[in-house]
């Protein structure tokens, strides 16, 4: 029997292809024959005690685990022990990366590896994929070598050096040598399970060692900086450039509260994040893919809105509906897929993609710098950006039932126009430089005077408004209101005691469409941190840095959610938000590199 499913989860993945290992070394969650594709592996969302949608490695009885990352890689590491302590095996679950032919090798892929430490090994492997979403549960069709299960336009092919009659019947055996486990599409191996699994072992491994080499890291917090940059690296899409929210369906805000979406797809805004926080550690090609990919989500608009949310290929529809034959995680029904957020209007996307874009004309580095060609791309956003930035929206919390003229909102629009005018000077546009500089000091003016509230002391989450929303803590981030601004200092100490509960930051107080929120939101905490650091509270901000960092899963991950209370994870996983907030606060907080010397 599989572990009860919480999200002591380990993600391996090739930003193609992701899955979720728990501790017990079983894949509860695995999408085919991409990302964003049918949950074949979909135990995570099904029960308490889901009686298939996983692949399991296991001792024959009971045993105990230790799990962990090989270091500076997205390859996981399980050693399994007989409860007794008679024997003991490791696991090992990757999904390759590595440069073949010249090129980056990236296949729709899972390797698994099991070997025999001491002892004897007597083991059980049980391989039961779905299609449909649950609705099916193929059975197996045996080869020489193989396995293959289709159903519902889903083939997976599973191909071994182990006894495959010993797989079919799910029939314990002794481990007596090393065995490959490949998970693939429906096609022959070039070469044997074991030499495959040891080429593409230590090609990937090479791959991911050498990828963090080229980090930018903090003097401090080295270790958490580089598994939060390899977690949001498996989170893009590299293939069309998109980067999704999260790689799961459904995991719910909070116990009960049907805030249950499917975050498998590319938000701008929150990719924007993604690309903020690898820059800031040097990781840059993901922000030139997204570029790519952003170039499409325009072409596609012909010139019209952006949606706040895409399919990882842009043109593919979103419409959200209801997987009845999954019970839940945990069995919090319903297991949503797609996503209604794609109809919503949300006006900070055009700032957001401008500010991801914005390093492109900046940075040296790059072999491609951002041109004239690409700012007239982006005034079109500019020119979308100043028509809505005061008029109401869904907002960044994507409100089902109410519109504002979010504070956010018409900060990132203002955003876009700053950054249009800044980047016009770099260029020597300077008639376009006057443009937008007379654009973003006109927003300016309006947004801080009717943002801000006297009667509360602080901003408010929209203009005119009263009500307060962990959002504007992003103001100063922005550029819009200087950290030192006695408004933004007083912002930071009310919303400090009104939305922190036990040391993490609630993203408002009112009530949404599923009444008021019951647990933190991570990066809003995240958020309050930087915001301490940036109005000279660092001690503050380093010891609540730190207590968060006491809050990551096993291996270092994070939902997006935590529970004050009991310190329990919730919400879809692992959540870029989430990650990129700890890269952003710990190149703040970091000492500096003459530390070491």
């Amino acid at each position: 029997m599989i572990v009860p499913p919480d999200l002591n989860l380990a993600v391996i993945g090739n930003s193609h292809i992701a899955a979720l290992v728990d501790r017990s070394a079983t894949i509860v969650w695995a999408c085919w024959p991409r990302l964003d594709g049918d949950p074949v592996f979909c135990a995570l969302t099904d029960g308490d005690e889901p009686d298939s949608g996983f692949f399991a490695i296991e001792f024959a009885g009971p045993a105990t685990f230790a799990q962990d990352y090989v270091r500076n890689t997205a390859i996981v590491r399980t050693v399994a022990t007989a409860a007794d302590g008679s024997a003991s095996m490791a696991i090992t679950d990757f999904a390759p990366r590595l440069t073949q032919n010249g090129r980056i090798h990236r296949p729709s892929m899972i390797v698994r590896r099991v070997e025999p430490l001491s002892g004897t090994c007597r083991i059980r492997v049980r391989v039961r994929p779905r299609a449909g979403y649950g609705g099916a549960m193929p059975p197996p069709i045996l080869g020489s070598n193989h396995l293959r299960w289709g159903a519902e336009g889903t083939t997976v092919r599973l191909t071994t050096d182990a006894p495959v009659a010993y797989i079919a019947g799910e029939n314990a055996f002794v481990l007596t040598r090393p065995l490959t486990f490949i998970l693939h599409t429906n096609e022959t191996l070039p070469d044997a399970p074991a030499e495959v699994g040891k080429r593409f072992l230590a090609g990937t491994r090479g791959w991911w060692l050498d990828w963090v080499r080229s980090l930018n890291l903090p003097y401090e917090w080295q270790k958490e900086v580089i598994r939060a940059a390899i977690t949001l690296q498996l989170c893009a899409v590299e293939e069309t450039g998109g980067i999704v929210a999260a790689l799961t369906t459904s995991i719910p805000e909070s116990n009960g509260s049907e805030r249950n979406w499917d975050y498998r797809f590319c938000w701008l805004r929150d990719a924007f994040f993604t690309v903020h926080a690898l820059n800031r550690v040097g990781a840059t090609r993901t922000m030139e893919h997204f570029i790519d990919y952003v170039t499409n989500v325009i072409a596609l608009e012909g010139g019209g809105p952006i949606r706040p949310v895409y399919a990882v290929v842009p043109e593919q529809p979103l419409d959200e509906w209801v997987a009845g034959s999954l019970a839940g995680y945990r069995g919090h029904r319903p297991v949503r897929i797609g996503n209604a957020a794609g109809e919503q209007v949300q006006h900070d996307v055009y700032g957001s993609v401008i500010l991801a874009a914005w390093q492109m004309f900046w940075d040296e580095r790059l072999p491609d710098k951002g041109d004239a060609a690409l700012f007239a791309l982006l005034e079109r956003l500019g020119e979308r950006a100043r028509a809505v930035a005061l008029s109401p929206d869904a907002g960044i919390w994507e409100y089902r039932g109410r519109a504002h003229i979010h504070t956010h909102s018409a900060a990132m629009c203002w955003v876009a126009c700053d950054r249009l005018a800044r980047i016009a000077v770099l260029l020597g546009l300077e008639a376009r430089a006057i443009y937008w500089r007379a654009a973003a000091d006109s927003l300016r003016d309006i947004i801080l005077a009717r943002a801000w509230n006297p009667e509360i002391g602080a901003f408010a989450g929209s203009l005119d408004g009263a009500e307060i929303d962990a959002s504007v803590l992003l103001l100063h981030e922005l550029g819009i209101v200087e950290p030192a601004d006695p408004r933004f200092v007083a912002t930071v100490e009310h919303l400090g005691e009104r939305l922190s509960y036990r040391g993490h930051l609630r993203r408002y107080l009112a009530p949404d469409d599923f009444g008021v929120p019951e647990v933190a939101f991570t990066i809003c905490t995240f958020w309050y941190v930087d915001a301490l650091a940036a109005i000279g509270r660092v001690e503050e901000a380093r010891a609540l840095f730190g207590k968060l960092l006491r809050l990551r899963n096993h291996v270092g991950l994070y939902s997006e959610d935590i529970d004050p209370v009991t310190g329990a994870l919730w919400g879809n996983f692992p959540q870029t938000y989430s990650m990129a907030g700890l890269i952003v606060v710990a190149m703040r907080l970091s000492r500096g590199w003459e530390r070491a010397s």
